[in-house]
C-alpha cells in the first residue's frame, strides 16, 4: 500500500474542535515522530498510517508462510484495531466501525493460521519434557498428524482472502482512513492534551476486568474473564504506544509494563487453549483404540502451569498499575 510522504504543518489559527481538515491531511507521515503540540488527528494518524504500512510489508511474507510473519500481521491488524477504539473523541468510531469489523475478519483469519503453528508447536515442546516412560501410544504423531491439514487449510484460506475483493477494499479503507480522515470533536486538540486522557479510559476499563477476573470464581468462569482481562491490557498497551509522540519516555515505558501482562495472561490462555486440545485429542486417541493416558498428564500439567499463571498475572498487574507509572495520563 502506498504511503504518501509530505511536510509537518501546524494548526496555530485553528480552535481545538475546529480542525481545518486540508492542513491535517498534510501533518501524518509513516515513519516520522510528530511533536507533542501536533493536532491529536496528526499523531493518531501518524501511527494508523505506520500500522497500514506494516500490512503491506507483511502480506508477501505471510504469502510464503515466513516464520512469525502471521503473527506480526495480526499484531498490526490488533494496532489498527485498537487505535480505532480507543481515540474515538479524534476520530470518531461511528465512521470506521465497518472498517474495525473488517479488521477483525483478518484478524480471524491471521488467528487461526497462528493458532495452526503455535498449539502443535505448544504441545510437542510439552512432550519433550515428559519421561520417555510416560509417553504411552503415538502421542507426537497423532499432534503432528491432526495439526498438520489444519495448518495448511488455514494458511490456504488467508492466501485466498489476500486475492479477494474484501481485502481489496479493506486496504483501500484503511487507504483513505490514513490520508483523509473522518476528524472528530478533539482532532485539532494538541496531542499531549487528548491522548493520555483517552488512553487512561481504556486503563480504567482493563483494571475493571482485572477486578472482575480477581473475583471470579476459579475455572471456566475465570478463565474467560482472564482472557477479557487481557484483551483490555492489549488496547491499554497500544493506545500508549500510539500516545508516545505525545507523552514521550512515560507513555512508552507504560506499554512496556502492560505488554509484561498481556504476556502472562496470553501465556494462561495458551494453557485454556491446550487443555481443550488435549482433551479432544485424548477422545481420539481412546476411539482409536490407544491408551490416552499421556493426554491426560499434559491436560493436568497445563492445569497446574495455569495456577501458577493466575497468581503471576495479579501480581504482574499490580506492579504494572503502580501510580507512578501513570501519571503521565492525568
Amino acid at each position: 500500500m502506498a504511503v504518501t510522504t509530505t511536510h509537518t504543518r501546524t494548526l496555530s489559527d485553528t480552535r481545538p474542535g475546529q480542525a481545518n481538515l486540508a492542513q491535517l491531511r498534510q501533518i501524518p507521515i509513516a515513519g516520522t515522530r510528530p511533536r507533542p503540540s501536533a493536532p491529536a488527528a496528526a499523531v493518531v494518524t501518524a501511527y494508523l498510517k505506520t500500522q497500514a504500512a506494516r500490512l503491506g510489508e507483511l502480506e508477501p511474507k505471510v504469502r510464503a508462510d515466513e516464520f512469525d510473519s502471521v503473527h506480526q500481521m495480526r499484531v498490526a491488524t490488533r494496532r489498527l484495531r485498537a487505535t480505532l477504539r480507543s481515540f474515538g473523541t479524534v476520530i470518531p468510531r461511528s465512521a470506521t466501525s465497518e472498517l474495525a469489523a473488517e479488521l477483525k475478519w483478518l484478524g480471524g483469519l491471521l488467528g487461526q493460521a497462528r493458532d495452526g503453528e503455535v498449539l502443535p508447536a505448544h504441545l510437542l515442546a510439552s512432550l519433550e519434557q515428559v519421561p520417555v516412560e510416560l509417553l504411552i501410544g503415538p502421542v507426537q504423531a497423532r499432534v503432528q498428524g491432526h495439526y498438520a491439514p489444519l495448518r495448511a487449510s488455514a494458511h490456504e484460506q488467508l492466501i485466498e482472502a489476500f486475492g479477494s475483493v474484501r481485502y481489496a477494499e479493506l486496504l483501500a479503507s484503511l487507504d483513505r482512513l490514513a490520508h483523509d480522515p473522518p476528524l472528530g470533536p478533539q482532532a485539532a486538540a494538541p496531542a499531549r492534551d487528548v491522548l493520555p486522557a483517552a488512553v487512561h479510559q481504556a486503563y480504567r476499563q482493563a483494571n475493571r476486568r482485572m477486578r472482575r477476573a480477581r473475583h471470579a470464581p476459579s475455572g471456566p468462569d475465570r478463565d474467560v474473564a482472564l482472557h477479557e482481562a487481557r484483551k483490555s491490557a492489549r488496547r491499554v498497551r497500544y493506545a500508549a504506544e500510539a500516545a508516545g509522540p505525545a507523552a514521550g519516555k512515560p507513555a512508552r515505558k507504560f506499554a512496556k509494563q502492560m505488554k509484561k501482562v498481556q504476556t502472562v495472561i496470553g501465556d494462561h490462555q495458551d494453557t485454556v487453549i491446550a487443555r481443550q486440545a488435549t482433551r479432544e485429542l485424548g477422545i481420539g486417541a481412546h476411539l482409536a483404540g490407544e491408551n490416552a493416558f499421556t493426554y491426560g498428564l499434559l491436560y493436568e500439567r497445563e492445569l497446574h502451569r495455569a495456577e501458577h499463571l493466575q497468581a503471576r498475572a495479579r501480581t504482574v498487574w499490580t506492579r504494572a498499575s503502580r501510580p507512578r507509572h501513570r501519571t503521565w495520563m492525568k
